[in-house]
């Protein structure tokens, strides 16, 4: 019988993992891992926030571990567990470096929550500097305090491999023909080489542990998820977890019969991993019916002690179980060996995240650069560990800005990766999407099919009963259900699926026109671009249409402005959509359709800021299509806005330092001099100020605003007149000495320092690009 708490290595010497190339919360995580599957502790961790100086806390009767490494001596609890991560290799631990420490251990002693205080860091720790510490400690009231060191971290991982299939990502620390016996480090080795980044960057989710107990239990498992979303990864750790727990020979068959051929009853310990069971990229009926004919074998094997891993994608799994006949086969049924890998807690994310950031090309600044967005990008949805893998490249970001709004974006709207996706479905799958794409209120359910949709349907090379049947297996992954007026309707799961179908099919020209034609008005000017290949598109964007279709789009925009004389919100989408969406060719198009429409941008309103016009406007002006005459009507209403609506537009826009000359700005200071400033108390009370606040806004305009002008005047030497709004925005933040009726006081005032009693969480990407 095996010892679980040995290991018969193949090299000799002291076991070392590179430890520091782990985050700082992965250590903490690893070190809470170690109490309680080494230890068999129950330990209490603490949130990064408030812990007290404390990364964790036992409370009951320690029950000494008997594997004599040093920790059998500890008395009853409390005690501390705290943890000190470096990124430096050769770092070694000193007092000093937890300096801050001692006076926190002090007051837990005082609250007696530390008799004992266990430190464990990665760091080395020389025998002067444990002494130290732990007169430290002892001057501090802890009776009982340790020091456990990376190397007595290492010791431990190699001696228990319990630990290392629960906490597997350390199988790609270290040489592995340290903790590993032959056989087993064979077969690893294998592993490791095949998949390496994939191992670096890999984080314990709930699923994997889920997975890992099913297969430890009961020698078989499922797992499913959408494309790209990490069930490879985790068989892959299951197979090395499996071949150092019980010696296991990996065996990676195509089919089930492939399975059946190459188990061998007189092997108990075969490891099985099928991906992509019943189909890659579709189902595929010959793989299921297989499975049902050679389940019985497969059920046979594990009864004998082979363990067996699927892999399939959701939606694909959902077309083959009606075949599977899993009434036969009760294993099939039970929860505790089916597993969605979909499901990941933010924590989760944010160390999948880190990881494949460390495990990645990038630069250590460029990386500093993106940290603090980088919790956002964890947030994105839907989160999928490929973008996360792309963000660490240099090469996937060479043009990336680094942004809020673009890194985020980068992570949510993975359209390569998505079109690689969809360009492998079936004509079913695909003549489904398809009409889903052209239905922006959502695809009736059951099936009603306009004239204009059976002409997608054909086109496309479908039929009814297809579509009916791939809708169906498609429900989770890519095609949810939605009430809408008419009753259920097909929609796309995620509004970045239907991005990324718009991306494959900017790369399928035959279909372009038809679902061109599919189109409403309204999915016509928010789900597409007219931009060219070469320009810079804006996020968000969906269908990018050739120069071939520009006719037929200008028509449809031109019969809007007709239709809507006196403007409506879908001229607004027109406007926008020739100021920002569309190549200089289709505003040239449009312009010779419909040579009116200079006329149609006069129409400004307060938080011109928000409307499409000047950016259209400004754009006609560099293209010499811009008569003086409309130039000047824009000019004469902006100003009129900065006076009665304080709309401080014609400063901060880049459009309106193209639209404005210089006499035109200097009239408009003029007239904010002379007609806004005397009248400002009145103006901050008037209805529109409420209005605006009311627009559902983060930032508060009004103040945004009184300040903005403050610094303009400021900035052309006009003292008198930025004073004038530097105490009217006093007054309008509630500053006692000055009185603006209508002002809001006070309660909105975040006073200086009313953070200090608030102690921010430590974010996991704080110490991402140090000492890398």
């Amino acid at each position: 019988m095996k010892d679980n708490h040995t290991g018969r290595v193949i090299a000799p010497g002291s076991p070392q993992f590179a430890l520091h190339t782990l985050g700082w919360r992965a250590f903490q995580d690893l070190c809470a891992a170690v109490l309680r599957q080494v230890w068999g502790q129950s330990v209490q961790s603490f949130a990064d926030s408030n812990d007290a100086g404390r990364d964790g806390a036992f409370y009951g009767v320690w029950v000494p571990p008997n594997f004599g490494i040093g920790t059998n001596d500890l008395p009853a609890g409390p005690f501390v567990l705290q943890c000190k991560h470096t990124k430096n290799a050769d770092s070694t631990l000193s007092v000093s470096m937890i300096g801050d420490e001692f006076e926190k251990v002090r007051k837990l002693v005082n609250q007696g929550l530390c008799e004992s205080y266990v430190l464990l860091t990665n760091a080395r720790v020389s025998g002067s500097s444990e002494g130290a510490i732990r007169d430290r400690l002892l001057a501090c009231g802890v009776k009982r305090p340790l020091v456990l060191d990376g190397q007595w971290i290492s010791d431990v991982i190699a001696t228990h491999r319990e630990l290392r299939m629960f906490v597997p990502r350390v199988y790609g620390l270290g040489d592995l023909s340290q903790i590993l016996d032959d056989r087993a480090y064979t077969q690893a080795s294998v592993l490791l080489d095949s998949a390496r980044d994939q191992i670096s960057a890999f984080v314990v989710t709930d699923a994997y542990r889920k997975a890992a107990k099913a297969l430890r239990d009961r020698g078989f498992v499922l797992l499913l998820g959408e494309p790209a979303i990490g069930k490879s990864s985790i068989a892959l750790m299951l197979a090395i977890a499996a071949a150092d727990n019980w010696g296991c020979v990996n065996i990676k068959p195509r089919t089930s019969e492939d399975l059946v051929q190459r188990w061998n009853p007189n092997e108990n310990d075969q490891f099985f991993w099928v991906d992509d069971a019943f189909g890659a990229v579709r189902h595929e009926r010959h793989l299921t019916d297989g499975w049902v004919r050679d389940l019985p074998y497969v059920m046979s094997a594990v009864k004998g002690g082979a363990r067996v891993v699927l892999t399939s994608r959701s939606y694909i799994y959902n077309e083959a179980r009606p075949f599977l006949k899993t009434y036969a086969y009760p294993l099939l049924h039970e929860k505790e060996v089916t597993v969605d890998v979909s499901n990941v807690t933010r924590e989760e994310r944010q160390q999948i995240l880190y990881n494949h950031l460390t495990a990645g090309d990038q630069e250590p600044q460029r990386l500093a650069q993106m940290r603090p967005y980088l919790e956002g990008a964890a947030d994105a949805e839907p989160f999928r560990p490929e973008a996360a893998r792309r963000l660490g490249l240099q090469a996937f970001t060479k043009n990336l800005r680094i942004t809020e709004t673009d890194i985020t974006n980068f992570m949510s709207r993975p359209h390569r990766f998505l079109s690689d996706v969809y360009s492998q479905l079936d004509i079913d799958s695909l003549a489904s999407l398809a009409l889903i794409y052209v239905s922006p209120e959502g695809l009736s359910s059951p099936l009603r099919l306009d004239a204009r949709k059976r002409d997608v349907l054909e086109k496309v090379g479908s039929t009814v009963g297809g579509v009916g049947r791939a809708l169906t297996s498609l429900v989770g992954t890519f095609v949810g259900s939605a009430k809408g007026a008419g009753g259920s309707e097909w929609v796309f799961q995620h509004p970045t699926l239907r991005e990324g179908f718009a991306a494959w099919l900017i790369d399928q020209p035959h279909l372009l026109p038809v679902i061109l034609s599919g189109m409403d008005d309204d999915t016509l000017l928010s789900h597409t671009h007219c931009l060219l290949p070469q320009d810079e598109q804006e996020r968000g964007i969906l269908l990018g249409l050739p120069a071939s279709l520009y006719p037929g789009v200008a028509k449809r925009f031109a019969h809007i402005f007709d239709e809507w004389p006196e403007g409506s919100c879908w001229t607004g989408d027109v406007i926008d959509y020739l100021g920002r969406k569309c190549s200089d060719e289709m505003l040239t198009t449009f312009i010779s359709i419909f040579p009116d429409l200079p006329s149609r941008l006069m129409g400004l309103i307060p938080c011109v800021s928000d409307a499409p016009e000047p950016a259209l406007l400004a754009r006609l002006g560099r293209k010499g299509v811009l008569p003086e005459e409309y130039r000047r009507r824009a000019v004469e209403n902006m100003g009129a806005l900065a006076i009665n609506s304080l709309d401080t537009s014609w400063i901060t826009d880049q459009a309106w330092s193209e639209i404005l000359t210089d006499f035109d700005r200097e009239a408009i200071f003029k007239r904010v001099r002379t007609s806004l400033a005397p009248r400002l108390e009145e103006a901050i009370r008037e209805d529109w100020t409420n209005k605006w606040l009311r627009s559902g806004r983060a930032e508060d305009p009004l103040e945004l605003s009184l300040r903005t002008y403050q610094v303009a005047f400021e900035e052309i030497g006009d003292s008198v007149t930025a004073t004038i709004f530097q105490n009217a925005l006093a007054g309008y933040l509630g500053d006692p000495k000055f009185k603006v009726s209508g002002g809001r006081g006070a309660p909105f005032v975040t006073p200086v320092g009313d953070t200090s009693n608030k102690k921010r969480e430590r974010s996991l990407f704080s110490d991402l690009g140090e000492g890398m």
